[in-house]
């Protein structure tokens, strides 16, 4: 079993969707990918908290076998984000965003990390996500994440990224923005022409597509009862998807551990869909993740 560096936001979420809402509640990217690949293999995470973040919380990620020697706590308050979902739940509208501490985050490497082979490059400023590059020379297989604000804002800084990892997990939408197609085949094969020989592409509740150099596969969405928040769902993917991988310690991983790695990850995806931020993750045991990689192995099987 290897450990995943992991770099990314530790915040607080405002959400309002069609099922209900809450207040401040703990989100942010380093959080859903670091409870995710937790219950795969062990993760260190980097990232920047204010005072007022709880201190039980950072406890509780230490006892999931989450490293937080790259977490630093600044004077000042941690990054909140706030926004709406309508009953297609595919796209957020933002209503607030207060960087806080985050706004100068610059992220360190502590030399305990230099050793992981894996490493995830959350949803942060390209530049941010090339600096932890720099500093983690040994790691052999790298995935990265983006969005459209980076896309719109950062495009040719993202590209340089790209050209340096192994693997980019996005979605549908944000992948026909960065590359000007419509269609996500095409769109694929621009991106690994930069340099990923890995595509994953999250398709919310219709599933997920992996891009290989010989290879598609497509993933069905499961057909879930209650769905009430997809924040972090994209997160979590990543988290499942990575945190198979390492438990398997495969970072050149074979055709059967990369379709595995993206049902796990679609596994841990339509956990964390089911409740408001973290509810979910904080609560799942690994029989019920087994139980539901079963499901789809069910959902996908025929003669």
């Amino acid at each position: 079993m290897s450990s995943i560096v992991a770099v990314g936001s530790l915040a607080f979420d405002s959400i309002e969707t069609p099922f209900g809402s809450v207040g401040k509640i703990l989100g942010g990217s380093a959080n859903h990918f670091s409870l995710s690949a937790s219950y795969f293999s062990p993760v260190k995470c980097i990232s920047v908290v204010g005072e007022d973040y709880p201190k039980e919380h950072l406890d509780y990620l230490k006892s999931k076998n989450i490293d937080l020697s790259g977490v630093s706590v600044s004077k000042g308050k941690t990054f909140h984000w706030s926004g709406r979902y309508g009953y297609d739940l595919h796209e957020a509208t933002t209503l607030d965003t207060q960087l806080n501490v985050f706004e100068h985050f610059s992220p360190e490497v502590p030399s305990s990390y230099q050793d992981s082979p894996f490493l995830f490059l959350g949803n942060i400023l390209p530049s941010l996500q090339e600096k932890v590059l720099k500093n983690l020379p040994k790691t052999r297989f790298i995935a990265l994440d983006t969005m459209n604000f980076w896309i719109q804002s950062q495009k040719e800084a993202l590209i340089q990224v790209l050209n340096k990892v192994h693997c980019l997990i996005i979605n549908e939408a944000e992948l026909r923005q960065l590359t000007q197609s419509h269609n996500v085949v095409k769109a694929a094969e621009i991106v690994r022409s930069w340099g990923p020989h890995l595509v994953v592409v999250k398709r919310g509740e219709y599933g997920a597509l992996l891009f290989n150099q010989t290879e598609t596969f497509s993933l069905p969405g499961l057909p879930l009862s209650e769905v009430k928040d997809p924040t972090g769902a994209g997160d979590s993917f990543a988290g499942g998807f990575l945190g198979y991988l390492a438990s398997c310690g495969q970072t050149s991983p074979d055709k059967k551990t990369l379709r595995q790695a993206v049902v796990y990850g679609s596994v841990m995806a339509s956990f964390i869909v089911e409740d408001f931020g973290c509810n979910q993750l904080l609560r799942l045991s690994k029989d019920q993740i087994d139980k539901r990689f079963q499901h789809f192995r069910e959902l996908t099987s025929f003669n």
